[in-house]
C-alpha cells in the first residue's frame, strides 16, 4: 500500500509524522498521524498506542494538544492517531444534521445503512486495515494498546472488548459509555445501523462490559465539571456493568475538570504509564 508523507516535526528526540493513504475499508483517501519515539531511530521496534479522537476532531487534536510525546519518548511507545471519519467530496454527509453525524463523527462503527455504508466502516479501518499498514511500514511490534476521548473513548472501549486478543490494555477520557441510551448515540446509531437496537448493543461499552468473559484491563477518567456528563457520557452505566462481570475497570472521577484537552493533558502521563505496564516495556 502506498502512503504519502505530508509533514514531519522533530519532538522529544523522535518524529511526529502525518501521512495520507488510500483506504480500502473506507473507500476514500485517509490521513493519520504517527509519533515515532527516539528508540526507533536506533532500530528498536516499539509497541503502539492507537488514539481515537472525539466528535469534530481529526488526527491533529490529540497530537498537538495532549502533550503525550514527552512520555511516549521516555517509555518507547509509538502513538498512532487516525482521523475520526472518512473524508472527501464523495463521502456521505448531512450538514443539516449537526456536528454529531457525518464528517468528523464516524463513531467507530461499520455502517449498514444508506448512504453511509459505502464509506463509514471505521470499525474495520481501526481494527484491521490501519494496524496492518502501520506494522508493515514502521518499526513497531505487534503489541497494541488503544485509548480515546469522548466518541473516541467509546470507540476504544468497544474495540478493545470485542478484540481482547489484539490489545494489551484500553483507556478512555470522558467516554460515551452507554450510547444506546444517550442522544449522541441514538442519533448516530439510527443513521448508521438502522432501527434494530439489538444491533446497537455490539457497539455499546456498557453492554459489552456487562457480558464480557475475556478482559482487557481498562482505565477511565471522567471530569465532574463536564457539560456532557449526565446527558451523554453516563459513566455510572459503565461502572455498574463492570461490577456485574467483575471487569478489571478503574474509573476515576475528578472534581473541577471538564471535557477539554486541558483535562486530557492533565492525566495523559498516567494513561501512558498504565499502558506501558500492560505492554511490559
Amino acid at each position: 500500500m502506498t502512503i504519502e508523507n505530508l509533514s514531519r516535526n522533530k519532538s522529544f528526540g523522535g518524529w511526529h509524522k502525518q501521512y495520507s493513504h488510500r483506504s480500502t475499508a473506507l473507500n476514500c483517501q485517509m490521513r493519520f498521524a504517527v509519533y515515532l519515539p527516539p528508540q526507533t531511530l536506533a532500530g528498536v521496534k516499539v509497541p503502539v498506542l492507537y488514539w481515537l479522537s472525539g466528535l469534530t476532531c481529526s488526527d491533529e487534536n490529540f497530537m498537538q494538544k495532549a502533550g503525550a510525546q514527552r512520555i511516549a519518548a521516555e517509555l518507547g511507545i509509538a502513538i498512532v492517531a487516525p482521523d475520526t471519519s472518512p473524508r472527501g467530496d464523495d463521502v456521505a454527509d448531512d450538514p443539516d444534521a449537526g456536528y454529531d453525524l457525518g464528517l468528523g463523527a464516524g463513531f467507530y462503527v461499520n455502517a449498514t445503512q444508506a448512504p453511509w455504508q459505502s464509506h463509514y466502516q471505521m470499525y474495520d479501518y481501526v481494527v484491521s486495515e490501519l494496524p496492518a499498514l502501520i506494522e508493515q511500514t514502521f518499526p513497531v511490534t505487534y503489541q497494541r494498546a488503544i485509548a480515546g476521548h469522548s466518541m473516541g473513548g467509546h470507540g476504544a472501549l468497544t474495540i478493545a472488548m470485542r478484540n481482547p486478543d489484539r490489545y494489551s490494555s484500553v483507556s478512555a477520557f470522558s467516554p460515551i459509555s452507554n450510547p444506546i441510551n444517550c442522544p449522541w448515540g441514538e442519533k448516530a446509531f439510527t443513521a448508521y445501523l438502522g432501527q434494530d437496537r439489538e444491533v446497537w448493543r455490539q457497539y455499546d461499552a456498557s453492554e459489552l462490559m456487562r457480558t464480557a468473559q475475556e478482559f482487557v484491563p481498562a482505565l477511565v477518567d471522567q471530569g465532574e465539571a463536564d457539560d456532557f456528563l449526565t446527558t451523554q457520557l453516563k459513566p455510572e452505566a459503565l461502572l455498574a456493568a463492570s461490577k456485574e462481570s467483575n471487569y478489571p475497570l478503574t474509573l476515576r472521577r475528578h472534581e473541577g475538570y471538564d471535557h477539554s484537552y486541558y483535562f486530557i493533558a492533565s492525566f495523559i502521563e498516567e494513561h501512558l504509564r498504565f499502558h506501558a505496564g500492560h505492554l511490559k516495556i
